[in-house]
Protein backbone atom coordinates (compact mmCIF):
# COMPACT_ATOMS: atom_id res chain seq x y z
CA UNK A 1 0.00 0.00 0.00
CA UNK A 2 0.93 3.62 -0.50
CA UNK A 3 2.41 5.57 2.42
CA UNK A 4 -0.61 7.92 2.30
CA UNK A 5 -4.14 6.67 1.72
CA UNK A 6 -7.22 8.87 1.90
CA UNK A 7 -10.88 8.08 1.25
CA UNK A 8 -14.15 9.63 0.28
CA UNK A 9 -17.03 7.73 1.86
CA UNK A 10 -20.43 9.16 0.90
CA UNK A 11 -23.84 7.75 1.70
CA UNK A 12 -26.03 7.07 -1.37
CA UNK A 13 -28.83 9.37 -0.23
CA UNK A 14 -29.07 11.63 -3.28
CA UNK A 15 -26.99 13.80 -5.57
CA UNK A 16 -23.44 14.84 -4.74
CA UNK A 17 -23.59 18.10 -2.82
CA UNK A 18 -21.06 20.92 -2.89
CA UNK A 19 -19.87 19.99 0.61
CA UNK A 20 -19.33 16.39 -0.49
CA UNK A 21 -17.40 17.56 -3.52
CA UNK A 22 -15.19 19.72 -1.30
CA UNK A 23 -14.46 16.73 0.95
CA UNK A 24 -13.73 14.44 -2.00
CA UNK A 25 -11.60 17.08 -3.71
CA UNK A 26 -9.43 17.79 -0.65
CA UNK A 27 -8.87 14.06 -0.13
CA UNK A 28 -8.01 13.71 -3.82
CA UNK A 29 -5.66 16.71 -3.89
CA UNK A 30 -3.78 15.66 -0.77
CA UNK A 31 -3.32 12.11 -2.08
CA UNK A 32 -2.06 13.39 -5.42
CA UNK A 33 0.23 15.95 -3.79
CA UNK A 34 2.14 13.28 -1.85
CA UNK A 35 1.88 10.53 -4.47
CA UNK A 36 -0.65 8.68 -2.36
CA UNK A 37 -3.92 6.88 -3.11
CA UNK A 38 -7.58 7.75 -2.67
CA UNK A 39 -10.39 5.24 -2.14
CA UNK A 40 -14.09 5.58 -2.89
CA UNK A 41 -16.20 3.72 -0.33
CA UNK A 42 -20.00 3.70 -0.28
CA UNK A 43 -21.41 3.90 3.26
CA UNK A 44 -24.85 2.41 2.64
CA UNK A 45 -25.60 0.92 6.04
CA UNK A 46 -28.65 3.18 6.48
CA UNK A 47 -30.88 1.30 4.07
CA UNK A 48 -33.93 3.48 4.84
CA UNK A 49 -32.26 6.55 3.29
CA UNK A 50 -30.77 4.83 0.27
CA UNK A 51 -31.77 6.45 -3.05
CA UNK A 52 -31.97 4.44 -6.26
CA UNK A 53 -29.21 5.22 -8.78
CA UNK A 54 -27.48 7.54 -6.32
CA UNK A 55 -24.18 5.64 -6.64
CA UNK A 56 -24.33 5.66 -10.44
CA UNK A 57 -25.06 9.37 -10.39
CA UNK A 58 -22.20 9.97 -7.98
CA UNK A 59 -19.69 8.10 -10.14
CA UNK A 60 -20.82 9.81 -13.35
CA UNK A 61 -20.52 13.24 -11.68
CA UNK A 62 -16.93 12.53 -10.68
CA UNK A 63 -16.21 11.41 -14.23
CA UNK A 64 -17.50 14.75 -15.54
CA UNK A 65 -15.33 16.55 -13.00
CA UNK A 66 -12.28 14.46 -14.01
CA UNK A 67 -11.72 13.18 -10.47
CA UNK A 68 -10.60 9.57 -10.41
CA UNK A 69 -10.16 7.07 -7.57
CA UNK A 70 -7.48 4.43 -7.14
CA UNK A 71 -9.85 1.91 -5.54
CA UNK A 72 -13.61 1.68 -5.35
CA UNK A 73 -16.79 0.00 -6.57
CA UNK A 74 -15.84 0.37 -10.24
CA UNK A 75 -12.04 0.22 -9.92
CA UNK A 76 -11.82 -2.73 -7.56
CA UNK A 77 -8.79 -3.14 -5.32
CA UNK A 78 -7.31 -5.27 -2.59
CA UNK A 79 -9.50 -3.91 0.25
CA UNK A 80 -12.98 -4.58 -1.05
CA UNK A 81 -15.85 -4.94 -1.01
CA UNK A 82 -16.34 -1.15 -1.23
CA UNK A 83 -20.03 -1.16 -0.31
CA UNK A 84 -20.49 -1.34 3.45
CA UNK A 85 -23.69 -3.36 2.99
CA UNK A 86 -21.47 -6.13 1.58
CA UNK A 87 -19.16 -6.09 4.61
CA UNK A 88 -21.58 -7.19 7.34
CA UNK A 89 -19.62 -10.33 8.18
CA UNK A 90 -16.54 -8.19 8.79
CA UNK A 91 -18.42 -5.95 11.23
CA UNK A 92 -19.90 -8.97 13.02
CA UNK A 93 -16.43 -10.39 13.59
CA UNK A 94 -15.21 -7.15 15.08
CA UNK A 95 -18.23 -6.47 17.26
CA UNK A 96 -17.74 -9.91 18.85
CA UNK A 97 -14.23 -8.83 19.82
CA UNK A 98 -15.63 -5.79 21.62
CA UNK A 99 -18.33 -7.83 23.35
CA UNK A 100 -15.73 -10.33 24.53
CA UNK A 101 -13.45 -7.59 25.83
CA UNK A 102 -16.30 -5.83 27.63
CA UNK A 103 -15.92 -2.67 25.54
CA UNK A 104 -19.42 -3.16 24.10
CA UNK A 105 -22.68 -4.53 25.43
CA UNK A 106 -26.18 -5.38 24.16
CA UNK A 107 -29.08 -3.03 24.82
CA UNK A 108 -32.69 -4.28 24.79
CA UNK A 109 -34.44 -1.03 25.73
CA UNK A 110 -37.50 -0.30 23.58
CA UNK A 111 -37.84 3.04 21.81
CA UNK A 112 -40.54 4.17 24.25
CA UNK A 113 -38.25 3.76 27.26
CA UNK A 114 -35.40 5.56 25.53
CA UNK A 115 -37.67 8.48 24.66
CA UNK A 116 -38.93 8.65 28.26
CA UNK A 117 -35.37 8.76 29.57
CA UNK A 118 -34.40 11.53 27.13
CA UNK A 119 -37.42 13.59 28.19
CA UNK A 120 -36.56 13.30 31.88
CA UNK A 121 -32.97 14.30 31.20
CA UNK A 122 -34.11 17.23 29.07
CA UNK A 123 -36.54 18.45 31.72
CA UNK A 124 -33.79 18.23 34.33
CA UNK A 125 -31.39 20.03 31.96
CA UNK A 126 -28.97 17.11 32.11
CA UNK A 127 -26.81 15.82 29.27
CA UNK A 128 -28.99 13.60 27.08
CA UNK A 129 -27.47 10.15 26.80
CA UNK A 130 -28.25 6.50 27.46
CA UNK A 131 -28.73 5.70 31.16
CA UNK A 132 -26.87 2.34 30.92
CA UNK A 133 -29.87 0.32 32.12
CA UNK A 134 -28.83 -2.74 30.13
CA UNK A 135 -25.20 -2.52 31.24
CA UNK A 136 -26.42 -3.64 34.67
CA UNK A 137 -27.90 -6.87 33.29
CA UNK A 138 -26.33 -10.18 34.27
CA UNK A 139 -23.94 -11.28 31.52
CA UNK A 140 -25.44 -14.77 31.25
CA UNK A 141 -28.97 -13.33 31.07
CA UNK A 142 -27.89 -10.87 28.41
CA UNK A 143 -26.42 -13.65 26.22
CA UNK A 144 -29.74 -15.53 26.36
CA UNK A 145 -31.72 -12.41 25.45
CA UNK A 146 -29.48 -11.72 22.44
CA UNK A 147 -30.71 -14.93 20.83
CA UNK A 148 -34.41 -14.03 20.99
CA UNK A 149 -34.94 -10.33 21.72
CA UNK A 150 -34.48 -7.31 19.43
CA UNK A 151 -31.44 -5.37 20.52
CA UNK A 152 -28.62 -3.02 19.61
CA UNK A 153 -24.96 -3.14 20.56
CA UNK A 154 -23.55 -0.11 22.37
CA UNK A 155 -19.99 0.88 23.07
CA UNK A 156 -19.01 1.14 26.73
CA UNK A 157 -17.46 4.56 27.18
CA UNK A 158 -14.82 4.58 29.96
CA UNK A 159 -15.63 6.63 33.01
CA UNK A 160 -13.65 9.60 34.32
CA UNK A 161 -11.19 9.73 31.47
CA UNK A 162 -10.17 12.34 28.92
CA UNK A 163 -10.18 11.46 25.26
CA UNK A 164 -7.96 13.57 23.06
CA UNK A 165 -6.61 13.59 19.54
CA UNK A 166 -4.60 15.86 17.31
CA UNK A 167 -6.28 17.53 14.36
CA UNK A 168 -4.00 18.93 11.67
CA UNK A 169 -6.11 22.10 11.47
CA UNK A 170 -7.18 22.52 15.11
CA UNK A 171 -4.21 20.85 16.86
CA UNK A 172 -5.08 19.19 20.22
CA UNK A 173 -8.78 18.46 20.78
CA UNK A 174 -9.91 16.91 24.08
CA UNK A 175 -13.20 15.90 25.67
CA UNK A 176 -14.21 14.29 28.95
CA UNK A 177 -15.67 10.79 28.62
CA UNK A 178 -18.52 11.71 30.92
CA UNK A 179 -19.80 13.95 28.12
CA UNK A 180 -19.99 11.03 25.67
CA UNK A 181 -22.95 8.76 25.09
CA UNK A 182 -22.69 4.98 24.88
CA UNK A 183 -22.98 5.14 21.13
CA UNK A 184 -24.92 2.46 19.23
CA UNK A 185 -22.46 0.44 17.14
CA UNK A 186 -24.79 -2.21 15.67
CA UNK A 187 -28.44 -1.36 14.99
CA UNK A 188 -31.36 -3.71 15.60
CA UNK A 189 -31.44 -4.58 11.87
CA UNK A 190 -27.89 -5.97 12.13
CA UNK A 191 -26.31 -3.10 10.19
CA UNK A 192 -23.49 -1.09 11.76
CA UNK A 193 -23.75 2.61 12.47
CA UNK A 194 -21.44 5.04 10.71
CA UNK A 195 -19.31 5.40 13.82
CA UNK A 196 -18.44 1.71 13.98
CA UNK A 197 -18.23 0.85 10.29
CA UNK A 198 -16.06 3.79 9.31
CA UNK A 199 -13.47 3.01 11.99
CA UNK A 200 -13.30 -0.69 11.06
CA UNK A 201 -13.13 0.09 7.34
CA UNK A 202 -10.59 2.89 7.67
CA UNK A 203 -8.30 0.53 9.58
CA UNK A 204 -8.71 -2.45 7.27
CA UNK A 205 -8.33 -0.29 4.17
CA UNK A 206 -5.15 1.30 5.45
CA UNK A 207 -6.46 4.85 5.60
CA UNK A 208 -3.73 7.12 6.97
CA UNK A 209 -5.47 10.52 6.75
CA UNK A 210 -9.15 11.25 7.36
CA UNK A 211 -10.25 14.54 5.78
CA UNK A 212 -13.90 15.27 6.50
CA UNK A 213 -16.29 18.06 7.44
CA UNK A 214 -16.22 19.94 10.72
CA UNK A 215 -19.61 18.47 11.65
CA UNK A 216 -17.81 15.19 12.46
CA UNK A 217 -15.45 16.83 14.94
CA UNK A 218 -17.69 16.06 17.94
CA UNK A 219 -17.91 12.38 16.93
CA UNK A 220 -14.18 11.90 16.58
CA UNK A 221 -13.57 11.12 20.32
CA UNK A 222 -15.90 8.11 19.96
CA UNK A 223 -13.89 6.96 16.99
CA UNK A 224 -10.66 7.45 18.92
CA UNK A 225 -12.01 5.21 21.70
CA UNK A 226 -12.76 2.48 19.17
CA UNK A 227 -9.20 2.67 17.87
CA UNK A 228 -8.02 2.30 21.45
CA UNK A 229 -10.36 -0.65 22.13
CA UNK A 230 -8.94 -2.50 19.11
CA UNK A 231 -5.38 -1.34 19.84
CA UNK A 232 -5.14 0.11 16.32
CA UNK A 233 -3.06 3.05 15.15
CA UNK A 234 -5.19 6.15 14.60
CA UNK A 235 -5.15 7.97 11.27
CA UNK A 236 -4.39 11.66 11.17
CA UNK A 237 -7.59 13.71 11.39
CA UNK A 238 -8.18 16.83 9.31
CA UNK A 239 -11.55 18.50 9.81
CA UNK A 240 -12.61 20.96 7.12
CA UNK A 241 -14.38 24.24 7.95
CA UNK A 242 -18.12 24.65 7.48
CA UNK A 243 -19.54 25.95 4.21
CA UNK A 244 -21.60 29.10 4.82
CA UNK A 245 -24.12 31.24 3.02
CA UNK A 246 -23.24 34.94 2.59
CA UNK A 247 -25.29 35.65 5.75
CA UNK A 248 -22.95 33.22 7.59
CA UNK A 249 -25.68 30.61 8.09
CA UNK A 250 -24.77 27.02 7.30
CA UNK A 251 -25.07 26.17 3.62
CA UNK A 252 -28.14 24.02 3.15
CA UNK A 253 -30.55 22.88 0.45
CA UNK A 254 -33.34 24.97 1.96
CA UNK A 255 -31.49 28.14 1.01
CA UNK A 256 -30.70 27.28 -2.61
CA UNK A 257 -28.94 24.83 -4.86
CA UNK A 258 -26.27 22.73 -3.20
CA UNK A 259 -26.08 19.76 -5.57
CA UNK A 260 -23.13 19.74 -7.97
CA UNK A 261 -25.42 18.49 -10.74
CA UNK A 262 -27.59 21.60 -10.33
CA UNK A 263 -24.65 23.85 -11.13
CA UNK A 264 -23.51 21.71 -14.05
CA UNK A 265 -27.05 21.82 -15.46
CA UNK A 266 -27.07 25.61 -15.13
CA UNK A 267 -24.04 25.91 -17.37
CA UNK A 268 -21.18 26.10 -14.89
CA UNK A 269 -18.11 24.31 -16.21
CA UNK A 270 -16.48 21.35 -14.43
CA UNK A 271 -13.19 23.26 -14.40
CA UNK A 272 -14.88 26.18 -12.67
CA UNK A 273 -16.54 24.06 -9.99
CA UNK A 274 -13.27 22.30 -9.14
CA UNK A 275 -11.41 25.61 -8.91
CA UNK A 276 -14.15 27.36 -6.93
CA UNK A 277 -14.71 24.54 -4.45
CA UNK A 278 -10.96 24.13 -3.89
CA UNK A 279 -10.88 27.69 -2.51
CA UNK A 280 -13.69 27.05 -0.03
CA UNK A 281 -11.69 26.69 3.17
CA UNK A 282 -8.22 26.51 1.62
CA UNK A 283 -5.93 29.30 0.47
CA UNK A 284 -2.93 29.16 -1.88
CA UNK A 285 0.41 30.60 -0.91
CA UNK A 286 -0.07 33.63 -3.19
CA UNK A 287 -2.94 35.71 -4.61
CA UNK A 288 -3.59 33.41 -7.57
CA UNK A 289 -7.28 32.56 -8.01
CA UNK A 290 -7.51 30.49 -11.18
CA UNK A 291 -6.09 26.96 -11.01
CA UNK A 292 -6.34 23.96 -13.27
CA UNK A 293 -6.80 20.60 -11.56
CA UNK A 294 -3.16 19.69 -12.23
CA UNK A 295 -2.04 23.00 -10.71
CA UNK A 296 -4.14 22.35 -7.62
CA UNK A 297 -2.55 18.91 -7.25
CA UNK A 298 0.86 20.57 -7.04
CA UNK A 299 -0.19 23.55 -4.93
CA UNK A 300 -2.45 21.93 -2.32
CA UNK A 301 -1.32 21.70 1.31
CA UNK A 302 -3.32 20.67 4.36
CA UNK A 303 -1.37 23.27 6.34
CA UNK A 304 -3.23 26.00 4.45
CA UNK A 305 -6.72 24.72 5.31
CA UNK A 306 -8.61 27.43 7.22
CA UNK A 307 -10.25 27.04 10.62
CA UNK A 308 -13.03 29.54 9.99
CA UNK A 309 -16.08 28.86 7.83
CA UNK A 310 -15.94 29.36 4.08
CA UNK A 311 -18.57 31.55 2.38
CA UNK A 312 -20.18 30.19 -0.79
CA UNK A 313 -20.26 33.34 -2.92
CA UNK A 314 -22.37 32.79 -6.05
CA UNK A 315 -21.11 36.03 -7.60
CA UNK A 316 -17.54 34.79 -7.26
CA UNK A 317 -18.61 31.53 -8.92
CA UNK A 318 -20.17 33.44 -11.84
CA UNK A 319 -17.05 35.56 -12.27
CA UNK A 320 -14.80 32.53 -12.23
CA UNK A 321 -16.99 30.72 -14.75
CA UNK A 322 -16.85 33.71 -17.10
CA UNK A 323 -13.05 33.57 -16.95
CA UNK A 324 -13.02 29.91 -17.90
CA UNK A 325 -15.50 30.55 -20.72
CA UNK A 326 -13.20 33.22 -22.13
CA UNK A 327 -9.90 31.41 -21.67
CA UNK A 328 -10.40 27.68 -22.25
CA UNK A 329 -9.71 26.45 -25.80
CA UNK A 330 -12.60 27.19 -28.13
CA UNK A 331 -12.90 23.49 -28.93
CA UNK A 332 -13.51 22.74 -25.25
CA UNK A 333 -16.24 25.36 -24.97
CA UNK A 334 -17.87 24.12 -28.19
CA UNK A 335 -17.99 20.59 -26.75
CA UNK A 336 -19.68 21.87 -23.58
CA UNK A 337 -22.05 24.11 -25.56
CA UNK A 338 -23.10 21.64 -28.28
CA UNK A 339 -25.61 19.56 -26.24
CA UNK A 340 -27.12 22.73 -24.73
CA UNK A 341 -27.49 24.31 -28.18
CA UNK A 342 -29.11 21.14 -29.52
CA UNK A 343 -31.54 20.99 -26.59
CA UNK A 344 -32.66 24.52 -27.56
CA UNK A 345 -33.13 23.51 -31.19
CA UNK A 346 -30.07 25.44 -32.41
CA UNK A 347 -28.10 23.86 -35.26
CA UNK A 348 -24.46 22.94 -34.64
CA UNK A 349 -23.61 21.00 -37.81
CA UNK A 350 -22.26 24.10 -39.59
CA UNK A 351 -18.95 24.00 -37.72
CA UNK A 352 -17.71 27.36 -39.06
CA UNK A 353 -20.86 29.17 -37.96
CA UNK A 354 -21.06 27.32 -34.63
CA UNK A 355 -17.43 28.17 -33.89
CA UNK A 356 -18.01 31.85 -34.63
CA UNK A 357 -21.25 31.98 -32.62
CA UNK A 358 -19.62 30.33 -29.58
CA UNK A 359 -16.56 32.58 -29.87
CA UNK A 360 -18.82 35.63 -29.77
CA UNK A 361 -21.11 34.38 -27.00
CA UNK A 362 -18.43 33.18 -24.60
CA UNK A 363 -17.04 36.72 -24.31
CA UNK A 364 -20.43 38.03 -23.18
CA UNK A 365 -21.76 35.31 -20.85
CA UNK A 366 -21.18 33.97 -17.34
CA UNK A 367 -22.55 30.47 -18.08
CA UNK A 368 -23.14 28.13 -20.99
CA UNK A 369 -26.87 28.85 -20.72
CA UNK A 370 -26.29 32.60 -20.93
CA UNK A 371 -24.37 31.90 -24.14
CA UNK A 372 -27.65 30.67 -25.61
CA UNK A 373 -29.19 34.12 -25.02
CA UNK A 374 -26.40 35.68 -27.08
CA UNK A 375 -26.68 33.05 -29.81
CA UNK A 376 -30.41 32.60 -30.50
CA UNK A 377 -30.63 35.69 -32.78
CA UNK A 378 -28.20 34.03 -35.21
CA UNK A 379 -30.60 31.10 -35.67
CA UNK A 380 -34.18 32.33 -35.28
CA UNK A 381 -36.46 34.98 -36.75
CA UNK A 382 -36.01 38.32 -35.05
CA UNK A 383 -38.74 39.83 -32.89
CA UNK A 384 -38.99 43.54 -32.22
CA UNK A 385 -40.58 45.62 -29.50
CA UNK A 386 -42.72 48.60 -30.47
CA UNK A 387 -39.82 50.86 -29.55
CA UNK A 388 -37.49 48.94 -31.86
CA UNK A 389 -40.04 49.04 -34.69
CA UNK A 390 -40.35 52.79 -34.28
CA UNK A 391 -36.61 53.18 -34.51
CA UNK A 392 -36.42 51.01 -37.63
CA UNK A 393 -39.16 52.88 -39.46
CA UNK A 394 -37.96 56.45 -38.90
CA UNK A 395 -36.61 58.29 -41.92
CA UNK A 396 -32.98 58.28 -40.82
CA UNK A 397 -32.94 54.52 -40.14
CA UNK A 398 -34.63 53.81 -43.48
CA UNK A 399 -31.92 55.71 -45.34
CA UNK A 400 -29.27 53.66 -43.51
CA UNK A 401 -30.95 50.32 -44.14
CA UNK A 402 -31.79 50.96 -47.79
CA UNK A 403 -28.30 52.11 -48.76
CA UNK A 404 -26.44 49.51 -46.72
CA UNK A 405 -28.54 46.55 -47.92
CA UNK A 406 -28.27 47.60 -51.58
CA UNK A 407 -24.51 47.92 -51.43
CA UNK A 408 -24.11 44.77 -49.32
CA UNK A 409 -26.13 42.70 -51.81
CA UNK A 410 -23.56 43.52 -54.48
CA UNK A 411 -20.74 41.85 -52.54
CA UNK A 412 -19.81 38.27 -53.33
CA UNK A 413 -16.68 38.26 -51.17
CA UNK A 414 -15.79 40.60 -48.36
CA UNK A 415 -13.41 41.34 -45.51
CA UNK A 416 -14.00 42.96 -42.13
CA UNK A 417 -12.23 46.07 -43.40
CA UNK A 418 -14.55 46.27 -46.42
CA UNK A 419 -17.65 45.94 -44.20
CA UNK A 420 -16.35 48.66 -41.87
CA UNK A 421 -15.72 50.86 -44.90
CA UNK A 422 -19.27 50.22 -46.15
CA UNK A 423 -20.71 51.13 -42.74
CA UNK A 424 -18.79 54.42 -42.78
CA UNK A 425 -19.86 55.07 -46.36
CA UNK A 426 -23.48 54.40 -45.37
CA UNK A 427 -23.24 56.89 -42.52
CA UNK A 428 -21.84 59.60 -44.77
CA UNK A 429 -24.50 58.99 -47.41
CA UNK A 430 -27.37 58.99 -44.90
CA UNK A 431 -25.88 61.91 -42.97
CA UNK A 432 -25.76 60.04 -39.64
CA UNK A 433 -23.16 58.62 -37.27
CA UNK A 434 -22.84 56.98 -33.86
CA UNK A 435 -25.94 55.24 -32.53
CA UNK A 436 -28.09 56.63 -35.35
CA UNK A 437 -25.94 54.61 -37.72
CA UNK A 438 -25.17 51.46 -35.73
CA UNK A 439 -28.42 50.95 -33.82
CA UNK A 440 -30.67 50.38 -36.88
CA UNK A 441 -28.09 48.11 -38.49
CA UNK A 442 -27.72 45.95 -35.37
CA UNK A 443 -31.48 45.88 -34.88
CA UNK A 444 -32.06 44.73 -38.44
CA UNK A 445 -29.28 42.13 -38.31
CA UNK A 446 -29.43 40.89 -34.69
CA UNK A 447 -32.60 42.18 -33.07
CA UNK A 448 -30.85 44.39 -30.50
CA UNK A 449 -29.52 47.93 -30.70
CA UNK A 450 -26.35 46.88 -28.86
CA UNK A 451 -24.21 43.83 -29.45
CA UNK A 452 -21.52 42.40 -31.72
CA UNK A 453 -19.73 44.50 -34.31
CA UNK A 454 -21.40 44.73 -37.71
CA UNK A 455 -18.56 42.89 -39.57
CA UNK A 456 -18.83 39.99 -37.09
CA UNK A 457 -22.61 39.79 -37.54
CA UNK A 458 -22.28 39.65 -41.31
CA UNK A 459 -19.43 37.15 -41.10
CA UNK A 460 -21.58 34.77 -39.04
CA UNK A 461 -24.84 35.34 -40.90
CA UNK A 462 -23.42 35.62 -44.40
CA UNK A 463 -24.27 38.35 -46.90
CA UNK A 464 -27.47 36.77 -48.20
CA UNK A 465 -29.03 36.25 -44.77
CA UNK A 466 -27.86 39.71 -43.65
CA UNK A 467 -29.44 41.41 -46.66
CA UNK A 468 -32.68 39.46 -46.25
CA UNK A 469 -32.88 40.41 -42.56
CA UNK A 470 -32.47 44.07 -43.40
CA UNK A 471 -35.11 43.80 -46.11
CA UNK A 472 -37.48 42.05 -43.72
CA UNK A 473 -36.94 44.78 -41.15
CA UNK A 474 -37.86 47.32 -43.85
CA UNK A 475 -41.02 45.35 -44.54
CA UNK A 476 -41.90 45.26 -40.83
CA UNK A 477 -41.23 48.99 -40.47
CA UNK A 478 -43.52 49.80 -43.42
CA UNK A 479 -46.28 47.67 -41.88
CA UNK A 480 -45.70 49.33 -38.52
CA UNK A 481 -45.92 52.83 -40.01
CA UNK A 482 -49.16 52.09 -41.83
CA UNK A 483 -50.56 50.51 -38.67
CA UNK A 484 -49.82 53.68 -36.71
CA UNK A 485 -51.67 55.83 -39.24
CA UNK A 486 -54.74 53.61 -39.33
CA UNK A 487 -54.98 52.91 -35.61
CA UNK A 488 -54.73 56.64 -34.80
CA UNK A 489 -57.36 57.54 -37.42
CA UNK A 490 -54.92 59.49 -39.61
CA UNK A 491 -56.57 58.44 -42.85
CA UNK A 492 -55.10 61.26 -44.96
CA UNK A 493 -51.57 60.33 -43.89
CA UNK A 494 -52.36 56.67 -44.65
CA UNK A 495 -53.57 57.65 -48.17
CA UNK A 496 -50.37 59.60 -48.81
CA UNK A 497 -48.23 56.68 -47.50
CA UNK A 498 -50.13 54.02 -49.52
CA UNK A 499 -48.09 54.36 -52.78
CA UNK A 500 -44.82 54.12 -50.86
CA UNK A 501 -46.27 51.20 -48.83
CA UNK A 502 -47.20 49.42 -52.06
CA UNK A 503 -43.80 50.13 -53.63
CA UNK A 504 -41.81 48.90 -50.61
CA UNK A 505 -43.72 45.63 -50.30
CA UNK A 506 -43.39 44.90 -54.03
CA UNK A 507 -39.66 45.59 -53.94
CA UNK A 508 -39.31 43.22 -50.99
CA UNK A 509 -41.35 40.60 -52.91
CA UNK A 510 -38.68 40.65 -55.62
CA UNK A 511 -36.03 39.76 -53.04
CA UNK A 512 -37.95 36.66 -51.93
CA UNK A 513 -38.23 37.76 -48.32
CA UNK A 514 -42.04 37.71 -48.53
CA UNK A 515 -44.35 36.18 -51.11
CA UNK A 516 -46.33 38.19 -53.65
CA UNK A 517 -49.52 36.69 -52.19
CA UNK A 518 -48.67 37.94 -48.70
CA UNK A 519 -47.83 41.42 -49.96
CA UNK A 520 -50.98 41.65 -52.09
CA UNK A 521 -53.17 40.53 -49.20
CA UNK A 522 -51.77 43.20 -46.88
CA UNK A 523 -52.02 45.94 -49.52
CA UNK A 524 -55.65 44.96 -50.22
CA UNK A 525 -56.62 45.08 -46.54
CA UNK A 526 -55.01 48.46 -46.07
CA UNK A 527 -56.68 49.88 -49.17
CA UNK A 528 -60.11 48.74 -48.01
CA UNK A 529 -59.62 50.33 -44.60
CA UNK A 530 -58.54 53.61 -46.17
CA UNK A 531 -61.44 53.64 -48.61
CA UNK A 532 -63.92 52.95 -45.84
CA UNK A 533 -62.39 55.80 -43.87
CA UNK A 534 -62.95 53.95 -40.58
CA UNK A 535 -60.81 53.98 -37.49
CA UNK A 536 -60.48 50.25 -37.50
CA UNK A 537 -58.01 49.05 -34.92
CA UNK A 538 -58.06 45.43 -35.99
CA UNK A 539 -55.32 45.97 -38.50
CA UNK A 540 -53.65 43.15 -40.40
Amino acid sequence: MSAVRTRFAPSPTGHLHVGGLRTALFNYLYAKKVDGEIILRIEDTDQSRKVENAVENLISTFEVLNISFDEGPTQGGGCGPYFQSERLSIYNEHIKLLLDSGDAYPCFCPAEKLEETRKKQSDAKHTIKYDRHCLRLDAAAARKLIEKEPHVIRMKVPSEEEVFFYDVVRERVAIQCEELDDQVLIKSDGFPTYHFANVVDDHLMGITHVLRGEEWLSSTPKHVLLYQFFNWKQPKFIHLPLLLNPDKSKLSKRQGDVAVEDYLNKGYLPETLINFVALLGWHPKNEQELFSLSELEKEFSVKRINKSGAVFDIEKLKWMNSQYLKNLPIETIMNYAAPVFKSEGLETTDVRKFNAVVENARKRADTIHEMIEHSIPFYTELKYSDEDKNLLQNESSQKVLIYFSEKLSELSRWTDAEIKSLVNETGETAGVKGKDLYAPLRLALFGTAHGPDIPLLIDILGVETSVNRIRKSKYKSAVKQMSIYLESGKINEAKKFLPKFHSRLMKIVKTGVISKKTASRKISRVTKQINNSKKNKTFL
